[in-house]
């Protein structure tokens, strides 16, 4: 399924109890998040993987955008869903986190590894320069790197939201989730002490708790 802006896969029953999408990050695509989308098909849910602005397919032909809101909105409507769950992955964590903050339709949300605030100055250059090769110039990146500061927007998110880092995921620039989650009015935080980024090594210890957490909320299952 594509729109403006978006494009993705939709896997699941047509009589699901409900739809997550999942929202990949800086230099990943819908295709790569494999076991997360099979825990959530386990279930019964719906599952949109999804590549936006600057993402996966459409990386070449467009840039990132701060209002991810705005296109989770036209995915939501192109599903034709009233409510929904989202998990961010990385830069995806923001924009999750963003979007539960300003669009009504998201009942619950996640993000794993996301940044609360980037500061610029202090990336590693191979960040920077992903992030330049993905807005559209080194400009264009200082200013998107401005808007990712979800101090403000924290507050604003009713829906429950689980944060989830590695506690070896430090990035020079990056405030990791705990801010978020101590925020947010329903915050939850799941530090993984041995987790690296994504935390590919230690899904066990975060992936079945994630998956629940989104099915208890649109389903109505015990957690």
């Amino acid at each position: 399924m594509s729109g403006e802006g978006f494009t993705g896969l939709l896997r699941g029953p047509a009589d699901a109890p409900g739809t997550v999408v999942v929202v990949p990050g800086l230099d990943s695509a819908k295709e790569e998040f494999l076991d997360l989308v099979s825990a959530l098909l386990a279930r019964g849910l719906a599952v949109f993987a999804m590549d936006g602005p600057g993402q996966g397919v459409l990386a070449a032909a467009t840039t990132l955008r701060p209002d991810y809101e705005q296109v989770v909105g036209r995915v939501s409507d192109a599903l034709g869903v009233t409510r929904i769950g989202l998990v961010g992955l990385s830069l995806g964590g923001y924009f999750a986190a963003r979007t539960a903050a300003l669009e009504p339709r998201v009942a619950v949300a996640a993000t794993v590894s996301g940044p609360f605030r980037l500061d610029w100055e202090e990336l590693p250059p191979p960040v920077r320069d992903i992030l330049a090769r993905r807005t559209g110039g080194t400009d264009a990146a200082r200013g998107f790197a401005r808007h990712v500061d979800l101090a403000t927007l924290a507050p604003r998110i009713t829906a429950p939201l689980l944060v989830v880092d590695g506690g070896q995921d430090v990035i020079p620039g990056v405030t990791n989730g705990e801010p978020l989650a101590r925020s947010a009015p329903h915050g939850t935080y799941l530090s993984v002490p041995h987790g690296d980024h994504l935390l590919g090594n230690a899904r066990p210890d975060w992936l079945p708790h994630l998956s629940d957490h989104i099915a208890h909320t649109l389903t109505g299952t015990p957690a």
